[in-house]
């Protein structure tokens, strides 16, 4: 499955340190073969919403994304309370 890149989540990837990048693009092929599947992403919906999803990076990085007939939407990706608001 293909990704369409967020601006916001473009520039929060970028501002990542490297070694969470490359923790990150890993992440995001086991999500492009089996989106919602693998154990190591952790997957689950965002309360409250219908169609809004996120996933770990490491204990402290998570990435959030919706899921379309099409691709694979990254949304905002970063420290936890960041990403989710907590």
């Amino acid at each position: 499955m293909k990704f369409i890149v967020t601006r916001h989540f473009e520039r929060c990837y970028r501002k990542l340190p490297s070694d969470i990048q490359k923790q990150t693009d890993a992440k995001l092929r086991l999500l492009a073969e089996l989106p919602k599947q693998h154990p190591s992403l952790r997957v689950k919906r965002i309360q409250g919403t219908t169609d809004m999803w996120e996933a770990s990076i490491t204990m402290n990085y998570r990435f959030t994304f919706q899921i379309s007939k099409e691709a694979i939407i990254l949304r905002k990706i970063g420290k936890h309370e960041d990403v989710l608001g907590k």
